[in-house]
């Protein structure tokens, strides 16, 4: 029997994944999205209700009476979807943000500062006091699972890929395409922060409706199986373009020209525990990362942002490659003499502590251990 199925959303970066997925699974699918962004990857067979689903009175006059099998609400204000589905659908399954958690935004919240590494889904989540918006996100989720007993809910984190409305890869594509000599990283780069390819979240998505008993009341943090620093990450995109730009380091307190590219997050970790994804709902990779990150980078070659435009200025970058040419040789240049008192070195490896004698008897070996 052919399931009815309501996607809230489609359009933005997992949407034509869960669509597609969905279909591969005998289900008929319609989309509810505003109609702004109607893209070529959505089937004509594919039934579209337009409307804004922000709002229970414009939610209302969308989708009328209707009911459907299942819901999968990765947009809108979900909050509002899942009360508005109430009796009307055999199964809710929705989408919110790593954001939830106390600490996301402000590391000194907890003691000692930092969320722990990685982050469980029964890790603390944030308090009104600690930050409204985590707090909401938090409100939603306990609202879902209030309305749907049996609803599953994943966090989402960075999503990466094409459609992404503020792709923050953007940051480092233009400087190599405007033949920038480096890019600045923090700390050398070592930052780790969860994020996840479109089609492998719209694969943990999917994961939920192949495992329904499995996933009935659960919320699951998703994102790549594989994570990279924040060096490592430019360094895939450079090899994705062919390009040759040097990676520039600098203390994060000098280094905000890195912010857009590498997610912020004051020089501490995000990065979320997937194990009960993996446990419970067998999810594996369907794109390997250096594969997704190609993937993005070919999507915006040929979907440029304007300079100075609301793109660039939502992802906070502001491009100003002189300022950052003044910075960089006023570091090099303090670096240079700061050297001369640095500690030298030693080469190779410090031998470790455990002795080796080379005879029966002897107390210790040749290195007096």
């Amino acid at each position: 029997m052919t399931a009815r199925t309501l996607v809230v959303g489609g359009t933005g970066p997992t949407g034509p994944f869960i669509v597609e997925g969905l279909r591969q699974r005998c289900h008929q699918v319609t989309i509810f999205h505003r109609g702004t962004h109607e893209i070529p990857e959505i089937p004509p067979e594919v039934e579209h209700l337009h409307g804004d689903p922000h709002f229970p009175e414009t939610i209302a006059e969308a989708t009328g009476d209707r009911t459907f099998d299942l819901v999968v609400a990765t947009y809108g204000r979900i909050r509002h979807l899942a009360d508005a589905f109430v009796g009307r659908t055999g199964r809710f399954v929705s989408v919110g943000g790593f954001p939830v958690y106390k600490g996301f935004f402000d590391p000194f919240q907890l003691d000692p500062p930092g969320m722990t590494v990685p982050v469980p889904e029964d890790f603390p989540t944030a308090a009104e006091a600690d930050n409204r918006f985590s707090h909401l996100i938090r409100s939603t989720e306990e609202q879902v699972l209030a309305a749907h007993p049996t609803a599953a809910h994943f966090r989402y984190p960075y999503v990466y890929g094409p459609y992404q409305v503020s792709p923050r890869e953007w940051s480092l594509v233009r400087r190599i395409l405007d033949r920038r000599p480096f890019v600045i990283v923090a700390d050398g780069g070592q930052n780790l922060v969860t994020r996840g390819y479109a089609a492998n979240l719209a694969h943990a998505v999917l994961a939920a409706v192949d495992h329904p008993d499995a996933s009935a009341g659960q919320v699951y943090n998703c994102g790549d199986e594989v994570q990279y620093t924040a060096r490592q990450w430019a360094e895939l995109i450079i090899e994705a373009m062919g390009a040759e730009i040097e990676i520039v380091s600098l203390p994060y307190e000098l280094a905000g020209h890195s912010d857009s590219l590498l997610i912020d997050s004051a020089g501490f970790h995000r990065v979320m525990d997937l194990q009960k994804l993996r446990v419970d709902l067998d999810y594996h990779d369907v794109v390997a990362v250096p594969d997704a990150v190609a993937a993005t980078v070919a999507w915006l070659e040929p979907h440029p942002a304007a300079p100075g435009g609301a793109l660039e200025e939502h992802i906070g970058d502001a491009f100003d490659y002189e300022a950052e040419d003044r910075l960089v040789a006023a570091y090099r240049a303090a670096m240079d003499g700061l050297r001369p008192l640095a500690p030298i070195r030693s080469e190779g490896f410090t031998p470790h502590s455990y002795a080796h004698p080379t005879a029966p008897g002897q107390t210790s070996d040749h290195r007096g251990r």
